[in-house]
């Protein structure tokens, strides 16, 4: 069992779900490190160690990747594959979550190798409960690849 904080990185660009998902990780109270991009460009950037995102001190190698589809710039879905073909990358868990509830979206999700497809609840209860389960999952239950 896992002991040791989870390094998750957010992407997600509207401000308000950032800053709910942050809050819902902490009630659940699951040891994590969260990090925050908002746009798939940033989040590229971040994995691939450019501009600001070059230290890996101040930018730590996510253990998982919670990924929203519909972001400007360049959308969760370009990300993924992008990820996805990249053999330094494509053992990183990512999770989806998203406003999408589409059949397609959960699909082609899947079929681009992510590790779960969670919409957005509601209220914020049901986020804190969601993220419970997530940060439990990963951060304890499960078993992470090396990084």
């Amino acid at each position: 069992m896992n002991t040791k904080p989870i390094t998750i990185l957010l992407a997600e660009d509207d401000e308000e779900d950032r800053y709910l998902i942050g809050e819902a990780l902490d009630e659940g109270r699951v040891p994590h490190r969260l990090y925050v991009v908002e746009n798939g460009e940033q989040l590229l950037d971040y994995l691939y160690r450019r501009g600001k995102y070059a230290d890996v001190e101040q930018w730590p190698v996510p253990d998982l990747i919670l990924l929203d589809l519909n972001m400007p710039r360049k959308d969760g879905r370009e990300v993924l594959e992008e990820i996805r073909l990249d053999p330094e990358l494509s053992s990183t868990p990512i999770v989806v979550l998203t406003t999408s509830s589409a059949e397609e979206d959960i699909v082609r999700s899947y079929d681009q190798g992510v590790s779960g497809f969670v919409t957005k609840p509601v209220t914020f209860r049901e986020l804190m409960d969601v993220m419970k389960s997530i940060g439990t999952y990963w951060g304890k239950t499960s078993t992470l690849p090396p990084r």
